[in-house]
């Protein structure tokens, strides 16, 4: 793409935003985007998989300004790997993947990824959480938020919950609730112009003006959800000033509370235009696309969490639970916290923590497609567990496994659904028992042991096309 086909508006704007880097700008859109991956560190360190990639014969060059991050060239595949179903990496590029970065996020946070589909930045919360405390990820669009549930399902994700509300109702229902928050909003899109052509379809319909006022509905329903002493990250993929700084000028004069806090300033990024503290993102200053980012923090101080009379004692607990959930339980390796445990009809579920026992009423009224992990669920008096909870587990947890080179041939046949044979020493444990199916060391999904054949019960909408 040239200068001459970009939007004439467009191009008046940033010329009078750049000044003498225009040019350089413009030249940006004869080189190739940038492919990126980042590690999910929920499984594997960036490190380990370096190592791996580079056996395999991947050349990754590492992002600069992200630990996790990594350039792949344009030829490799890595969405057609067997580790791409495995959860170890999402797809994105490296622009994309500095806002989950910069969010800072301590153990037992409650986070909420407020536009959150389809997970590119809710699954980087995720493996930041470590699984303590709560990821709440909610987009507005139902068939988006599909995608982002199994997106974090992949990851092995299992403090989660996704929704698919407004913000106003879940500001509604959660006031002053979560310690940070993400807004990474809808906006016009112009730093993706490089890379996405379709973009300037959509910009000639829903340019700045469009989106100015959505953005600001929507930081300040997530001013109402934060709690006091908390944090909100709010990012754009757009130049246009009012969509960026203006955003913010907006929260501080609107909400007093809130304060703008400096983020680092590292290698390629530029400063905020006349609003120091901030970051934007050039695609002729780094290797990656146009992004902008602030941080906030409201005044006050964190309260305490209500404990008291809320849990649900134990032997309540386990008198809900059918034996064959309890038994399945009991064989991994891994202390489950049975007032976490949530039977609804069928399905059996992992809750997060801050909505265990009676505090599940805080989500009543709002359209939730999953809260905390699903276990599985209790068909004709038998336990048959998850696709989700496959993806949560390792073979050091969970005893009877199949570990299958990424390089055998099986792990694709296994990915489309069909029925694997087995090598005697492979067949060898008790049939009929569940078995996670792993590919270097990292599980793929479940299985069933019949004889020398392994019964393939990889979840369908899954599988490999």
């Amino acid at each position: 793409m040239k200068g001459k086909e970009l939007p004439d508006t467009f191009l008046r704007n940033m010329k009078e935003l750049l000044g003498e880097s225009y040019e350089a700008y413009l030249d940006s859109f004869s080189e190739e985007p940038c492919y990126g991956l980042r590690v999910n560190t929920l499984k594997i360190s960036p490190n380990e998989f370096e190592r791996q990639a580079a056996a395999a014969g991947w050349n990754l060059n590492a992002v600069p300004w992200i630990s996790n991050g990594y350039e792949y060239p344009g030829e490799l595949r890595p969405a057609r790997h067997p580790w791409y179903y495995a959860g170890l990496y999402y797809l994105q590029e490296p622009s994309a993947m500095t806002p989950a970065s910069l969010l800072p996020i301590a153990p037992g946070d409650k986070v909420l990824d407020l536009c959150a589909a389809p997970g590119g930045k809710s699954t980087e919360l995720a493996a930041r959480l470590k699984g303590t405390g709560l990821l709440f990820s909610n987009d507005i669009s139902n068939s988006r938020a599909k995608a982002l549930l199994k997106n974090l399902e992949l990851f092995g994700a299992e403090n989660i919950c996704v929704s698919s509300e407004t913000p106003e109702k879940l500001a509604e229902r959660l006031p002053e609730f979560f310690d940070k928050i993400l807004v990474d909003a809808p906006c016009s899109g112009e730093g993706m112009f490089r890379r996405d052509s379709d973009m300037l379809k959509s910009y000639a319909d829903k340019g700045p003006d469009y989106y100015i006022p959505i953005q600001r509905r929507i930081v300040s329903e997530a001013v109402r959800m934060l709690a006091p002493g908390g944090m909100l990250l709010y990012s754009t993929c757009t130049f246009d000033r009012e969509e960026d700084e203006g955003c913010i000028r907006y929260i501080l004069e609107n909400h007093p509370e809130m304060k703008l806090t400096a983020l680092e300033q590292k290698e390629g990024f530029s400063p905020g235009i006349g609003l120091s503290g901030c970051v934007r993102l050039f695609p002729h200053k780094i290797r990656g696309e146009g992004h902008f980012i602030a941080l906030l923090k409201k005044d006050g101080e964190k309260g305490r969490d209500e404990k008291d009379g809320i849990m649900q004692r134990l032997s309540k607990a386990e008198n809900a639970l059918p034996a064959p959930v309890l038994e399945f339980l009991s064989r991994t390796k891994r202390a489950w916290d049975k007032n976490r445990i949530l039977a609804v009809k069928e399905q059996i579920y992992y809750l997060p923590e801050p909505f265990a026992g009676s505090r599940f009423t805080r989500l009543k009224g709002i359209r939730c497609l999953r809260t905390g992990l699903l276990l599985g669920e209790v068909k004709k008096g038998r336990f048959e567990p998850s696709q989700a909870l496959a993806m949560a587990l390792t073979k050091e947890i969970y005893p009877d496994f199949l570990d299958l080179p990424s390089s055998d041939e099986r792990v694709i046949r296994y990915l489309k659904g069909e029925t694997l044979f087995l090598e005697a020493e492979e067949a060898s444990r008790e049939a009929g028992n569940w078995c996670l199916v792993c590919t270097d060391g990292f599980p793929l999904g479940w299985g069933r042991r019949q004889n020398l054949t392994l019964k393939n019960k990889y979840y369908p909408g899954w599988r490999w096309q």
